[in-house]
């Protein structure tokens, strides 16, 4: 297996591997924010890497300011180098539009695919006590969105595409005391957007009684996101599946990591992502159908494990 150089790697260290008749793989994991649901994804899959490989991969995760960001780096970094991003990102990246304009780099043609992980999942969650079961039943209730986050802005803009501008009340309230604004009846209903299952969706349901809106073909054509189905049972009193929208989330690295590391790190993940959704139910919702999802260049490591499994990675209908 390739060692790799990763920053941090002090002298020690490579004395050690030399020594001790064995290589490590150093890898550098770029996810999201300390204290946030990714974050807490990275710390896993860096656990499980290191236990999946009896120590053969070692992966460092390091804290990101956002998606865009993650991105940006690739200009700097190396083949230790992977970072997670919705694949929209890199379209836009290769292409030097929306944040990218003008900031363009040839090593945005070289971003390679190697894994899936939990998508940014939509949840419009409505008390019981709101009788609202639709979309149509939104008008005249009280919301909570939040702000600045992904599932503010993702439905904000679901309002509007709905027809429902201006006849729903936005609650001045954080999301953060979205469970317990809705126990007291503050808000009839909140928007979070994030791996499915949603920790505060679970503690609303469990607390209050929810029911989680589902939405009709013409509804997901027209937000442009993925459609996305949590199934019957994921939340308490839910008996039915959930359609709803997503925003893929996919692990990136570059031409620069070698094959080999490639195949041991995407084979790893699929290896060990059983035993991380005993820890984490978000990782129950990760199977090989969130593959379709990927856009632009899978590492030719990463399609070698999928090769060797027969799975089938993008959209063949695109």
């Amino acid at each position: 297996m390739t060692l790799l150089k990763s920053i941090g790697l002090g002298a020690a260290a490579a004395v050690l591997a030399a020594t001790s008749g064995w290589a490590e793989t150093r890898v550098t994991y770029k996810s999201a924010k300390v204290g946030s649901s990714y974050y807490q994804m990275a710390v896993q899959i860096a656990e499980a890497m290191k236990a999946g490989s009896e120590g053969a991969i070692s992966v460092t995760v390091e804290e990101s300011q956002g998606s865009v960001q993650n991105v940006m780096e690739v200009r700097a970094r190396g083949g230790d180098y992977v970072f997670t991003t919705p694949p929209a990102l890199i379209g836009l990246a290769q292409g030097g539009k929306a944040m990218f304009e003008g900031k363009g780099d040839p090593a945005f043609d070289e971003i390679r695919a190697l894994f899936p992980i939990p998508s940014l999942t939509m949840h419009f969650v409505m008390s019981e006590a709101s009788g609202a079961t639709s979309f149509e039943d939104l008008e005249g209730k009280t919301i909570l969105l939040g702000s600045g986050s992904f599932g503010a802005r993702e439905g904000a803009k679901y309002l509007g595409l709905f027809g429902l501008e201006g006849k729903v009340e936005i609650a001045d309230v954080e999301l953060s005391n979205a469970v317990g604004a809705l126990k007291n009846g503050q808000i009839d209903g909140f928007v979070t957007a994030g791996s499915w299952p949603a920790p505060n969706v679970i503690e609303a349901a469990a607390s209050t009684g929810v029911t989680v809106l589902s939405l009709n073909a013409e509804q997901i054509a027209a937000s442009k996101r993925t459609e996305l189905t949590i199934p019957a049972g994921t939340y308490a009193g839910q008996e039915t599946d959930i359609t709803t929208t997503s925003l893929p989330v996919v692990a990136y690295t570059t031409t620069k990591m070698d094959d080999d590391t490639a195949y041991q790190l995407t084979k790893t993940y699929w290896e060990t992502k059983a035993e991380m959704a005993g820890d984490a139910a978000w990782w129950g919702g990760v199977d090989e159908g969130l593959l379709a999802n990927i856009t632009g260049t899978v590492h030719a490591g990463a399609m070698q494990y999928y090769a060797e499994m027969g799975w089938v990675v993008g959209n063949p209908d695109m």
